[in-house]
């Protein structure tokens, strides 16, 4: 070949080169994620999980309210109704330190935050709420001076200090200790028994929580619970039967002294 020719053959492979250089794709844009699409997601999790709620799928919709509120992107009243309909299913799923926790936060989140007549009512979550609101709303006292608590009072507080947490051995454990060693005021033993007796029913212990609730009887005749409590299904119906033995006792005593 000469050289003229050489230089053209040269020539004529670098143009084809360059066209398939330049006919090579180019590769897609990479989509960017605004702050609106992560919002819009939230939104849509935020729908599936109450629709999954609504339907039944509990664990279904526990983990589609918990990513929704993983975005950040919600607004308060949002975050306030995933707050709420997830702490109503770990009530139901007897997991009531997050139950709650979630009514916690609901309440922070948005201070006007509440539950319907209906829902407060309800005997399994109703009294968790009722205890969550009362704490976060009371208004704030001025400390009085007082003496030394005595031990069985320290006890109570400890006692009830683990309720709320959610140790209920603890605090069965600790509420006897205030008992035994002498709580002096009529309310704080009624309180100490009531509470325990509620720690030994969750604990399953359904004996000793019904002779817990006879105790209560004994001390106050009057002895009531509220009806959110009464109706708690841990220990509606080992109240129900200590109150009925209760007033059967009560009645035979009068009908006795009546007889005198």
């Amino acid at each position: 070949m000469t050289r003229p020719l050489a230089l053209a053959a040269a020539a004529f492979a670098l143009l084809a080169a360059c066209a398939q250089v330049q006919e090579k794709p180019k590769p897609a844009a990479v989509p960017q994620i605004s702050e609106a699409s992560l919002r819009d997601k939230a939104q849509e999790g935020l729908a599936l999980g109450m629709r999954q709620y609504e339907l039944g799928d509990f664990e279904g919709a526990r983990r589609n309210l918990a990513a929704a509120l993983d975005h950040g992107l919600l607004s308060k009243g949002e975050q306030s109704a995933a707050r709420k309909h997830l702490a109503f299913i770990h009530c139901m799923s007897d997991r009531e330190p997050e139950c709650r926790d979630e009514f916690r936060k609901a309440i922070e989140i948005d201070p006007g935050f509440g539950l319907t007549p209906a829902e407060a009512g309800h005997p399994i979550w109703g009294p968790v709420y009722a205890g969550v609101h009362a704490k976060l709303t009371a208004p704030a006292v001025e400390p009085r001076a007082q003496g030394p608590r005595s031990v069985a009072e320290q006890f109570l507080g400890e006692g009830m200090a683990k309720y709320d947490a959610g140790d209920y051995a603890g605090a069965a454990a600790l509420l006897q200790s205030a008992l035994d060693d002498g709580l002096a005021d009529k309310a704080d033993q009624v309180k100490a028994i009531k509470h325990a007796a509620f720690s030994l029913c969750l604990l399953r212990r359904f004996a000793p929580c019904r002779a817990a609730f006879a105790r209560a009887f004994k001390i106050d005749p009057d002895f009531e619970l509220s009806a959110a409590e009464a109706g708690h299904p841990s220990w509606r119906r080992t109240y129900a039967a200590a109150k009925q033995r209760a007033g059967a006792a009560a009645k035979a005593a009068q009908d006795a002294a009546g007889n005198k």
